[in-house]
This record gives C-alpha cells, sequence and structure tokens, in this order.
C-alpha cells in the first residue's frame, strides 16, 4: 500500500501556547486514519496545517508527494476538508449548494449535474435536495456539507468532528457513508467517540497536549494497553501521556 501522507516534525506555536509539539506520522493510501483525543489535543489545529488554513511554525507534510511547505496550491487541488462548524450556503437549496461547489472548483455544466446527482443519490439527499439548506436538521447539514466537500473529487478528505451533536441513527447513518466513500479517497478524522473511532479507522493516533502517545490500529492499542475496550486503552494512553507532559 502506497503512503498518501507523511508528516515530519509539524510544529505550531501560538503567541501564548504550543499546541502542537513536533509530531510524525504517515497515512496509507484508501485507508481511514483517525486523530483522537481531548478537546485541545491539537486535532483540529493539525487539520488546518494539513489543508493550509494555517501554516506550520515548523516541520512539513508531504501529501501524495505534494509538500504543504512548498507546494501548498496543488495540495489544495487534491484534499478537501469537512469542517467542525457545518459550512453550507443556508439561502440556497441542497442541490445548488452542491452546484455552487462544483462551479467554484471549475467543473463544466455537464461534470456539476453528473457530480451532483452522484453526491445526491449517495447521501440519500433526494427526499431534501429542493429544500434550503437553513431548514435542515443538523444530520441533513452535515451530511450536505460532507457531500460538498466530497463533490470536488479530493484525493484526501478531512472529516473534523463529522458526527458532532448528531442524534445515534444520524451518527450511524454517517458512518455507513464513510464506510462507502474510503474506497475512493483517504479520510483523516477528529473525533472524541471512541465508538466512531473503532468502527471506522483503519489506525489511529492518540494526541495529548500537542503530542502523539501512540498510534496503531484499535487492536493494536488495546494489546499494547492491555485493555479490552479502545475507550479503556484510550484513558491509559491519556494518562500516561499527561503524566509525561507534566499534567
Amino acid at each position: 500500500m502506497s503512503t498518501a501522507i507523511e508528516v515530519s516534525h509539524l510544529r505550531k506555536e501560538f503567541r501564548l501556547k504550543t499546541a502542537i509539539k513536533d509530531i510524525s506520522f504517515s497515512v496509507e493510501a484508501g485507508t481511514v486514519f483517525s486523530l483522537l483525543g481531548v478537546n485541545g489535543a491539537g486535532k483540529t489545529t493539525t487539520i488546518r496545517i494539513l489543508t493550509g488554513l494555517s501554516r506550520p511554525t515548523a516541520g512539513d507534510a508531504v501529501i501524495l508527494g505534494h509538500s504543504i511547505s512548498r507546494e501548498l496550491d496543488l495540495v489544495k487541488k487534491i484534499s478537501n476538508l469537512s469542517p467542525q462548524e457545518t459550512s453550507v450556503a443556508s439561502n440556497l437549496t441542497v442541490r445548488e449548494n452542491l452546484e455552487f461547489i462544483a462551479g467554484i472548483y471549475g467543473m463544466n455544466k455537464a461534470k456539476t449535474e453528473e457530480n451532483t446527482n452522484r453526491m445526491i443519490a449517495l447521501f440519500s439527499l433526494e427526499e431534501v435536495e429542493k429544500s434550503k439548506a437553513k431548514i435542515l436538521s443538523g444530520g441533513w447539514q452535515r451530511k450536505l456539507s460532507i457531500a460538498m466537500a466530497l463533490i470536488t473529487e479530493p484525493k484526501i478528505l478531512y472529516l473534523d468532528e463529522p458526527t458532532l451533536g448528531l442524534d445515534v441513527l444520524a451518527r450511524k447513518e454517517l458512518w455507513n457513508i464513510i464506510e462507502k466513500i474510503k474506497e475512493q479517497v483517504t479520510i483523516v478524522l477528529t473525533t472524541h467517540y471512541m465508538e466512531e473511532a473503532e468502527r471506522l479507522s483503519d489506525r489511529i493516533a492518540v494526541m495529548v497536549s500537542g503530542e502523539i502517545q501512540a498510534v496503531g490500529t484499535p487492536e493494536e492499542l488495546k494489546a499494547q494497553t492491555g485493555t479490552d475496550t479502545l475507550e479503556d486503552a484510550f484513558i491509559k494512553i491519556a494518562e500516561r501521556g499527561n503524566v509525561v507532559c507534566g499534567h
């Protein structure tokens, strides 16, 4: 399997805080790689750097052969992000939101229609495609947001807390969609839901206070910590990390 993302010694400092402290990891193409951690662990900052929304203080990442520090324009062409805050145009319909994004990315009319129809079918948006986004439930808005990130045919898709605030049924529905699309795209996911990480991830990195404390498959993380559940493994790794980080 080829490597899609190679992160080397990334560091991000803000004026009063170091958000990421020298992290390195790799992601294989066609897999789901999850960044798992409590709020403030550095997950979203890492994603913002990999997508070019924020510049690292030090280090680099190579995305499908392109460096984020030297070839950011190329990186942006092959990747897309569905952010934690659902970003849809509230006065446009579902279909119009999708067509709008396709247009921004320079797709011609035929390609826009083809990709829009494909997203509506994939995310089962048929019953709401003529509805304005502002009247949709949180679950529908989240599905639309991910469809908008996927319509551009990225090779790398970043999902930042994709099921945050959703009810159990909406969350399960999104899990099914993520499992379906992972065959076409490499996914980097941030979450603090253990069940979500265990169900979807090929590999998981546990972040504590801006550092990666452990990386492995869910089974490997359980074996490393001598625990039966991913939640127990996470707690053990996080507690160990807090001791190392001096908390």
